[in-house]
């Protein structure tokens, strides 16, 4: 939502970048103009998001073959998916800012800042350290990168590069191993002093890697994770996408991330679990009515319950919906709570006090910050504002915030002008603000989308904050160590007629902050000598821990790449083997047509045969019973001739008789 040092706003700022850029067709070859300046898919995805921001998704059909270069330029806008044009706007002046960072001038009349020297200043700083010594109130640190380094303020006393001594500042230790790549809109969880960092957003792309930081001896290193083949949920595989603005939370030795955008994004909100055992994700099988899918909300837990309020949905609708998961029986519930809910927002943050109300503050629309609070009691479910004690913070979107006891302490975010550079605490009893410290200069705390997380070390709370954006893409650890003495004292807020049910949280009486632990007077102050040797072996030592990082980065890039390649020439030989055995199928279909073709004839034929052997039997039974016809009138005429023959012959015998002289018989 909100970006830090941006002198113009939106939409104008895109104007003047694609102005710039030549691509406002003051310049017939601004494709070859970006090629000049950026690389060739950086140029690719610059143009990609200009179309997006001014046209909307990609809807033209693909080039043809012979133009390569229309296609590549088709193959990165269709790659934007259905990505709104205000974030496309966004990552187009963020990929210039990151390229090009002087291509907007300096206001008139200011000094430009200072690319590698800045200040932190804290208003409030206490001053102790953890063997009682002091130290001053200001500190400066100069790094050619950019990054926090420990304070070398004559005061202070540290042991070693990661020693966490001073109070109520920002510091940013010596870490080993590979860092992720820079990012913003991530997750992060600890669980047992691990900080485990999932996802973001990096020149518009969504992530889908998992680092993990051991916040004993500040070692990142990279999860290798694995996705169940189905889901627990449906028969059908399960698809992780790569997201970002997201909520990762602990739960049971697990990490179940909510929500987050991503390039095809679902139609309900999906919570994805990630097992610290097995190194496997899977979607989490629930019940009930999940809410719709949405990035940029928070996401709360409250003893077994997951509270999620606000966010941003596919279609680029502000939220201000609230939703229940019970974590024991993976039921949706829908709250309709009573009172005046927060306005529609999303990139705010959440804290629950007293494990009963649910603060939420700041955020951010299409068009405005805010710097409101809200309570919501989650016993009676009623949404109230109360009126803010103390310094109370500018508005800000893509702040991040954590809470330790009865302080809830917000780091980074801002509005649509500059970065917020103060760290501030709610004290969530009396709702009074109070400043702890602040930073000056282009550091990655006055940066949205950052990340925030508590932990221990040596005994002692610490605030972990990593990535964000503030100009550039960042991968900065840095910690603090707050205090629990009087520089977190907040004012007394005087008793007020609100409701018993948010009663607890304004203290409608008077409290007495606890007073200051004094420090002993005989502890002793000393000094760091620092001489121009060890701060010249220091730089040295950092060039070189920044070439090595570099060149891991590429090493890593460079076997993505043989990865990438390896697994499209194995692709083209898949789709080479079944174009070809497509091909004998076909063959083997149009034999087994012929085949059936020819018996099908012979079937005819057949038939034919048949009919004529039927006709035949029916002309041999006509035939059979004429012969017996006539078997039967040639017995009659045969019996005729017979008797015929008979007395012809009586007739004969007396004729002959009686020539021979023998009479004939008396009758």
């Amino acid at each position: 939502m909100a970006k830090a040092s941006a002198t113009l706003a939106y939409p104008d700022r895109f104007y003047a970048a694609a102005s710039y850029l030549g691509l406002d067709g003051s310049v017939p070859s601004s494709v070859k103009q970006l090629s000049s300046k950026f690389s060739n898919d950086t140029a690719l995805l610059l143009h990609a998001l200009h179309k997006q921001t001014t046209v909307g998704p990609c809807n033209v059909p693909k080039p043809s073959a012979w133009n390569p270069a229309e296609q590549s330029k088709w193959r990165s806008w269709q790659g934007l998916g259905t990505m709104p044009s205000i974030d496309a706007m966004r990552h187009f002046v963020k990929i210039l800012e990151e390229g090009d960072p002087s291509w907007y001038p300096n206001p008139p009349n200011s000094a430009p800042e200072p690319a590698v020297d800045f200040q932190i200043s804290s208003t409030k700083a206490e001053a102790s350290v953890e063997n009682g010594g002091s130290f001053g109130e200001t500190m400066t640190t100069a790094t050619e990168d950019g990054r926090l380094m420990e304070t070398q303020d004559k005061d202070v006393v540290l042991e070693n590069p990661n020693t966490i001594s001073v109070y109520n500042q920002w510091t940013a230790p010596f870490t080993l191993g590979q860092p992720p790549k820079a990012r913003y809109e991530h997750g992060a969880a600890v669980i047992q002093d691990k900080m485990y960092m999932y996802g973001g957003n990096h020149n518009g792309r969504y992530l889908g890697d998992l680092h993990v930081l051991d916040l004993k001896n500040w070692t990142w290193s990279r999860v290798e994770t694995k996705v169940v083949t189905e889901s627990q949920e449906t028969s059908s595989p399960a698809t992780l996408t790569h997201c970002a603005g997201h909520s990762l939370i602990p739960w049971d030795n697990k990490l179940l991330s909510i929500g987050g955008h991503a390039k095809d994004p679902s139609e309900s909100i999906l919570v994805k679990v990630f097992d610290l055992h097995t190194c496997i994700w899977s979607i989490l099988k629930t019940d009930g009515k999940p809410p719709i899918s949405r990035g940029g909300q928070s996401v709360t837990l409250v003893g077994k319950k997951l509270v999620i309020f606000g966010g941003q949905d596919v279609n680029k609708s502000l939220l201000n919906d609230l939703h229940l998961l019970d974590l024991d029986t993976m039921t949706w519930d829908e709250i309709d709570a009573v009172g005046s809910p927060p306005s529609p927002r999303s990139d705010h943050a959440a804290a629950v006090h007293a494990e009963r109300y649910l603060l939420i503050f700041g955020g951010g629309s299409h068009t405005n910050c805010f710097s409101d609070l809200h309570v919501l009691d989650l016993q009676t479910m009623e949404w109230s504002r109360h009126a803010q004690q103390g310094d109370v913070p500018s508005p800000r979107a893509g702040h991040a915030g954590v809470t330790i006891g009865e302080n809830w302490f917000i780091v980074g975010g801002g509005d649509n002008k500059s970065g917020a550079c103060e760290t501030v605490v709610l004290n969530m009893s009396t709702l009074a603000w109070s400043v702890l410290t602040s930073v000056q200069g282009g550091v990655p705390l006055a940066s949205e989308g950052l990340s925030l997380v508590v932990s221990a070390y040596n005994g002692e709370d610490v605030i972990v904050a990593f990535g964000g954006y503030n100009g550039r893409y960042n991968n900065e650890v840095n910690v603090l160590k707050p205090s629990h003495k009087s520089s977190l004292k907040s004012k007394i807020m005087e008793a007020s007629p609100v409701r018993d049910s948010v009663s607890a949280v304004n203290n409608a009486t008077t409290r007495d902050i606890e007073s200051e632990i004094g420090v002993s007077q005989e502890s002793k102050v000393r000094e760091i000598v620092v001489d121009n040797v060890n701060s010249g072996s220091k730089v040295e030592g950092k060039s070189e821990r920044i070439i090595t990082s570099l060149r891991s980065e590429k090493e890593e890039l460079e076997a993505s790449l043989s990865k990438e390649k390896i697994q499209t020439l194995q692709l083209k030989e898949e789709l080479t083997e079944t174009e070809t055995r497509s091909a004998e199928l076909y063959k083997e279909l149009h034999s087994v047509r012929s085949q059936l073709a020819a018996e099908q004839s012979r079937c005819f034929k057949l038939e034919v045969e048949v009919a004529e052997v039927r006709q035949k039997l029916q002309t041999m039974e006509t035939l059979e019973k004429e012969l017996e016809l006539l078997h039967r009138q040639r017995a009659v005429a045969s019996e005729q001739a017979a008797v015929n023959m008979n007395g012809k012959r009586q007739s004969s015998g007396g004729v002959w008789g009686w020539l021979a002289g023998t009479p004939p018989p008396k009758t």
